[in-house]
């Protein structure tokens, strides 16, 4: 029986793979629009990421990269390109018959870090790098609004590439351009952000409802009274105040919030004084919470301010305090997930499409919501570092398949598939 058993898994297993092949052959050879892959720009969609990637521009400072972007489109036929906000692009397709309107966004922003890659294409800027993939999210995007501009004919109703300032600093360029009016009549939104430590070129279909979480912060600086190390009845110690309000606020999460919703409560900065026998006259404190519904998001602000006031006031301290609300939980249309979840497996074979968990980070992409259902949907590429960390990097394998993902789910969207 233990000679068998090996020979037996082997004979299932390749015939499962094999199964497996056939399906993702069947998959591929029978969607409807296959046959424009080939029009997908891959070299230029590389091209385009190394070029902003080495170019990068921190929020509401993205003049060259827009100045980029735009000309790009200018460069594809049957693409209008309007500017909603000073750095935000728009470019507009609409195709050969009327039809619903569908918007597709990627961020162009940078972040303040040193680039500790060292790579070829390493960022020019000093302390300024694209360690979030928002090079990626532009290049991809322009390669799917270059496809596209290929296919007029082919599209029943409209499409907006959208490219979007300052998503990494609040209040996000989300909101400019939703106030432009720019975006009034689309009639959904999707979007894709690249993940690391997910297998590169796979599609995660985040949840529906709460896909990610929002976040807000608040700055605290607490008021005491200064006074000698030996002498503290003379003095109001505000390290002794910001310690009992940092231990009580952790009893948000455990005490007050329903058990198995996922909020956070991290106090991120907490500084006090110059030396070691002297009692600080303030104290200052930072902190980002995190929530998945505007419940609970209300109730964390509430408890919050309720800990700072009544601590305060029990040491006799005094406080200023800026709470300040950041972005929404970005909330997945059902309906909208499910087509995405139907175009990246018609297109990739499903066996590259996975359910992705929840995001535990914040998104402006949130606020279209605002206009239209949304659907945020995730790109694996690769093992590496995190987000936001120095040493992020992209497998530049995975874009052609997110270009890929984004065409068909356009293309499904609006010709009903």
């Amino acid at each position: 029986m233990k000679k068998i058993l090996p020979l037996l898994l082997a004979v299932l297993l390749s015939g499962a793979l094999s199964a497996q092949t056939k399906q993702s052959k069947k998959t591929s050879k029978n969607s409807p629009n296959a046959a424009w892959v080939k029009n997908i720009p891959a070299e230029d969609v590389i091209k385009w990421r190394q070029h902003i990637h080495q170019n990068p521009e921190l929020s509401f400072q993205e003049e060259q990269t827009s100045k980029y972007v735009e000309e790009v489109l200018k460069s594809l036929p049957n693409i209008e390109v309007i500017r909603p906000a000073k750095t935000s692009v728009i470019g507009v397709l609409k195709g050969g018959k009327a039809g619903k309107t569908v918007a597709f966004r990627a961020d162009m922003d940078a972040l303040p870090m040193q680039e500790e890659t060292g790579l070829p294409i390493s960022s020019k800027v000093n302390n300024v790098m694209h360690s979030c993939g928002h090079d990626a999210h532009t290049a991809m995007l322009l390669g799917t609004a270059a496809t596209l501009s290929k296919m007029k004919d082919q599209i029943n109703g409209t499409v907006y590439f959208i490219f979007q300032h300052a998503e990494e600093t609040p209040p996000g360029g989300a909101i400019d351009i939703i106030k432009s009016g720019a975006l009034k009549d689309v009639d959904a939104f999707f979007g894709m952000h690249v993940l690391p430590n997910f297998p590169a070129g796979h599609v995660g279909i985040l949840p529906e409802g709460a896909a990610s979480t929002a976040q807000d912060m608040f700055n605290l600086v607490i008021i005491g009274k200064g006074s000698h190390g030996s002498m503290p009845h003379l003095g109001i110690d505000p390290i002794v105040v910001g310690a009992a309000i940092v231990s009580a606020l952790q009893s948000i999460v455990s005490r007050n919030v329903e058990p198995g919703e996922m909020t956070v409560v991290t106090i991120g900065r907490f500084q006090s004084g110059d030396a070691f026998n002297v009692i600080a006259d303030r104290a200052e404190l930072a902190a980002s919470i995190r929530t998945t519904s505007e419940e609970t998001r209300k109730l964390v602000e509430a408890r919050t301010k309720e800990i700072i006031d009544n601590i305060t006031k029990a040491y006799g301290a005094t406080y200023k305090l800026d709470y300040i609300p950041t972005y929404p939980a970005i909330q997945n249309d059902a309906a909208l997930n499910a087509q995405a979840q139907k175009s990246a497996a018609a297109i990739l074979g499903k066996e590259q499409v996975f359910d992705a968990p929840m995001m535990t980070a914040s998104e402006d992409f949130a606020y279209y919501k605002e206009i239209a259902p949304v659907s945020f949907v995730t790109l694996g590429i690769g093992e590496g570092a995190a987000n936001h960390n120095p040493k992020f990097t992209v497998d530049e394998s995975a874009l052609q398949n997110g270009v890929k993902t984004q065409v068909q789910i356009i293309l499904d969207y609006l010709n009903k598939r």
